[in-house]
């Protein structure tokens, strides 16, 4: 354990965790968009910058992956850091001008317009790769990345056309913080739409009360990795209770 101060407040912590981690469990509030507790740190929007003062020497770092240390202080709210805060919402705003989430940190963070050129068809997507690090770290299939470099980066599945791999689980749609990736259940058929590409998957029916409930690709998948046998989804959760 390790004794660090976040804000004038002193707080304890184990040594691998990082400095958002730690502020969130004291509740002590970080903005972010691209960090979540199930996948590994990626650094990707860069609101979570802190001021961290260590033996003597002041930084400014991205909270997500920057690790606690003894005798660590941090900073959360200073002139420098609200204005990288203000600067990097206004470049995801003129990015995605149409995400509401986006609109909502904006106003919060003090920003109403962009002061940069409003982009066409990202789709609301900010690159912050939470879908791609859930698909494979999660999920364990890698069905989409992320493609392209600089201005032409985006997220796609694989020759933006229906991912071979994709089972259909939503995932990718469950952790995107902007509403990027949806998908809707309509009859015995699961519609995914993502920023390039729409797919959709035949769902499994149960034998005991009709009801279509997962995607037949996904429980084939789960069957397989955790050995099950495939007749033990024939019926649904709510029948099996």
């Amino acid at each position: 354990m390790v004794k660090l101060t976040i804000d004038g407040r002193e707080c304890r912590a184990e040594e691998e965790k990082t400095i958002l981690e730690v502020a969130s469990e004291n509740g002590i509030h970080i903005p972010t968009l691209c960090y979540h507790e199930e996948v590994s740190p990626y650094g990707a929007c860069r609101l979570c910058m802190v001021e961290v003062t260590r033996k003597g020497r002041k930084r400014l770092v991205a909270s997500c992956l920057y690790p606690v240390a003894e005798g660590l202080v941090v900073r959360t709210e200073t002139p420098e850091v609200n204005n990288i805060r203000r600067t990097v919402i206004e470049l995801l705003l003129a990015r995605c001008p149409d995400s509401e989430v986006v609109q909502e940190m904006a106003h919060s963070l003090g920003v109403d317009k962009p002061i940069f050129s409003l982009e066409k068809d990202n789709h609301k997507c900010i690159l912050c790769a939470l879908c791609t690090r859930a698909c494979q770290e999660v999920v364990g299939v890698s069905a989409i990345t992320l493609v392209n470099r600089g201005v032409d980066r985006q997220m796609a599945t694989p020759f933006y056309d229906f991912s071979e791999v994709c089972i259909g689980c939503g995932s990718c749609s469950f952790v995107c913080p902007t509403r990027a990736i949806s998908f809707e259940d309509v009859g015995d058929t699961r519609v995914i739409t993502m920023p390039h590409v729409t797919m959709e998957f035949k769902l499994k029916k149960c034998s005991k009360c009709g009801k279509y409930w997962a995607p037949e690709r996904q429980l084939e998948y789960i069957a397989k990795t955790a050995g099950i046998d495939p007749e033990a989804f024939d019926i649904c959760p709510d029948c099996r209770d």
